[in-house]
């Protein structure tokens, strides 16, 4: 059974870190493309982040450029957004997607075929 599962979310301060994990079973990220969306309250779900596990290319939101960097573990099968100089605007509900693909990248949602359950991610001011 193919699953993605976030974790690394939480409360934190403006200006703090997060790491968010996105670790995939049933599947491995070889030759994938892999993305992280958020959804805020009242909000449409962004597209924050994505990358391709074949040649490790990068696309990232203008919100995000310079603050996040996704990355990825072969060893560990795990996908991970690390998030610095964290804004209140920041606050979503984040979510990890693959698309089984190689040498493809793309942060339009509708393109992911495996999504996880999302992860809580609140920043205070």
């Amino acid at each position: 059974e193919v699953q993605l599962v976030e974790s690394g979310g939480g409360l934190v301060q403006a200006g703090g870190s997060l790491r968010l994990s996105c670790a995939a079973s049933g599947f491995t990220f070889d030759d994938h493309a892999i993305g992280w969306f958020r959804r805020a309250p009242g909000k449409e779900r962004e597209g924050v982040s994505c990358m391709s596990t074949s040649d490790g290319s990068t696309y990232y939101a203008d919100s995000v450029k310079g603050r996040f960097t996704i990355s990825w573990d072969n060893a560990k099968n795990t996908v991970f957004l690390q998030m610095n100089s964290l804004k209140p605007e920041d606050t979503a509900v984040y979510y990890c997607a693959a698309i089984p693909r190689g040498y493809y990248y793309t942060i339009e949602p509708w393109e992911y075929d495996y999504w996880g359950q999302g992860t809580q991610v609140t920043v205070s001011s």
